[in-house]
């Protein structure tokens, strides 16, 4: 795998896949504002869900998770605002998860999806 680009989008099509397989509908991906981007945009039943998505080749430097600072959830705040004011969409609820994927030298990729996360 090389750029972290790469990784990083490797890292989606994975989380996306798992989303489908958990029967979720994705509405975006990479939606960009001028404030930022959401790397997925997908509905949980009803419920509309921002989801982040880190990637990392291993643990070596933390948990993919770990890289969701509080600066960061409050950016994810702002951006899942945003989105929802342009797609003119009201839902019963909203929430932003979080999944972590680590992509080891062998074996299938490792996900880890937190909910609710900011």
């Amino acid at each position: 795998m090389g750029s972290a680009h790469a990784v990083g989008r490797y890292g989606e099509d994975v989380a996306e896949r798992y989303l489908r397989e958990c029967g979720w509908q994705i509405l975006a991906r990479n939606w960009r504002s001028g404030r930022g981007e959401l790397d997925l945009v997908a509905l949980d039943g009803n419920c509309l869900v921002v989801i982040e998505v880190k990637t990392r080749r291993s643990v070596e430097f933390g948990d993919p998770l770990e890289a969701i600072t509080p600066t960061k959830a409050a950016r994810l705040r702002r951006l899942t605002a945003a989105w929802l004011e342009q797609a003119g969409t009201a839902r019963h609820s909203v929430r932003i998860d979080a999944i972590g994927v680590i992509i080891p030298r062998r074996g299938a990729p490792v996900l880890d999806h937190r909910r609710g996360v900011a």
